[in-house]
């Protein structure tokens, strides 16, 4: 039993799911390149526009042939406006198991009144994925961002689909695998596994999404935000940094930063390698604590990002507000900052593992979590 503060402390108490931690290089000065005051439409903003698209495409390894697109609103934005463009071709299969995918849910079917077939599964579990009708349209999220279960692979999507797969990775994309042949549209945002800063969005479409942008128009009208077409063809300069609205170069300096931090340790198979190790730190701390366990039932669609856990001890009598002093207390001590879980999840933790977090701060934080449930538990 921990009943003294431990010795150790994290570097960095960053453990956010979002906005997430900097690059562990990363200095204000980084960002003194910036273009500030000028326009993005000028030769410079286009080229830090094209060269945040070009390092995206190097380290995610995204086909030659995908367009990938910056679109404002974060993942939200860009998976708003896959739907809204795309959706209404065929019949649409609804995925979620957390709150992000019950929401893409409520606007297919409230919103835009498509009669879709929708699969849920609890927190914790995930949908058969294999019983889909991929003939239809398919939406998902890879890595459920409040619930901490992942897609394990994507060999349950048939290669000869006919409908379209449209996947929220907003969690996934750089510390998770993504076979790009099984998704023909991939949203996901700058502030998550690469720590940047919010409000810009992702979008990357295979050839049989931009086919079906150009053959498809949509029962009802789009708002300027979300038209990617003109006069029935692509608008391909979306596709090569000629956003639809102004983004920050601020914002855009910071990606460019995350990136090549990325790319100068190893690309995508060393920040996956970094987010499994902080994950499995957490997950092994578990194995040993027997009042605590990962929220995800099945060790094989375990989240290495978003990592969520709860209390199993039976003597807490309120799991809610157990959680809450568990956090507010690592926060008081500088531990660990913006852990309790999302205000649509059952009561627990979720910690971020992604790939701009150090295991030497989750090691050294895992002890004071001890102390801090220890503490509280004293209390019941």
């Amino acid at each position: 039993m921990v009943t003294t503060k431990p010795a150790a402390r994290p570097a960095n108490p960053r453990f956010s799911s979002g906005p997430c931690a900097k690059p562990p290089v990363w200095k204000l000065d980084d960002l003194r390149d910036a273009p500030l005051g000028r326009s993005h439409r000028a030769a410079i903003g286009k080229s830090k526009l094209a060269e945040a698209i070009d390092l995206t495409r190097e380290i995610l390894g995204v086909p030659a042939d995908y367009r990938i697109g910056i679109v404002p609103a974060s993942d939200t934005g860009a998976y708003e406006m896959a739907m809204w463009t795309m959706l209404g071709a065929r019949p649409v299969e609804m995925v979620a198991w957390e709150s992000f995918g019950a929401g893409w849910v409520t606007d297919v079917v409230k919103q835009l009144k498509i009669d879709a077939t929708v699969h849920e599964a609890p927190y914790g579990e995930i949908v058969d994925m294999a019983a889909l009708n991929y003939d239809h349209d398919v939406c998902f999220t890879w890595n459920g961002t409040t619930s901490g279960v992942r897609m394990p692979h994507g060999d349950m999507i048939p290669a000869d689909r006919a409908g379209l797969t449209l996947c929220d990775a907003t969690s996934a994309a750089f510390a998770q695998d993504l076979p790009w042949d099984k998704l023909d549209v991939t949203t996901f945002s700058w502030q998550k596994v690469m720590g940047g800063e919010g409000a810009h969005g992702m979008l990357i479409l295979s050839p049989r999404a931009v086919e079906r942008l150009e053959s498809y128009t949509p029962a009802w009208p789009l708002p300027k935000i979300f038209r990617l077409t003109s006069k029935g063809k692509l608008i391909e300069g979306i596709f090569k940094g000629e956003t639809i609205n102004t983004p920050s170069m601020l914002s855009v300096e910071d990606y460019l930063v995350a990136l090549k931090w990325g790319r100068s340790i190893g690309g995508l198979d060393a920040l996956i390698h970094r987010a499994n190790a902080n994950a499995r730190a957490i997950w092994n701390f578990c194995a040993d604590h027997s009042w605590i366990d990962n929220l995800a039932v099945d060790p094989v669609t375990r989240s290495n990002t978003s990592v969520c856990l709860k209390f199993t001890d039976p003597r807490i009598t309120d799991g809610e507000a157990f959680a809450k002093a568990v956090a507010k207390r690592l926060e008081a001590e500088n531990i660990a900052l913006d852990i309790g879980a999302y205000r649509d999840a059952p009561a627990g933790l979720r910690i971020w593992c992604g790939a701009t977090v150090e295991t030497s701060d989750i090691e050294a934080m895992l002890p004071w979590l001890d102390w801090a449930y220890q503490t509280e538990i004293s209390h019941q």
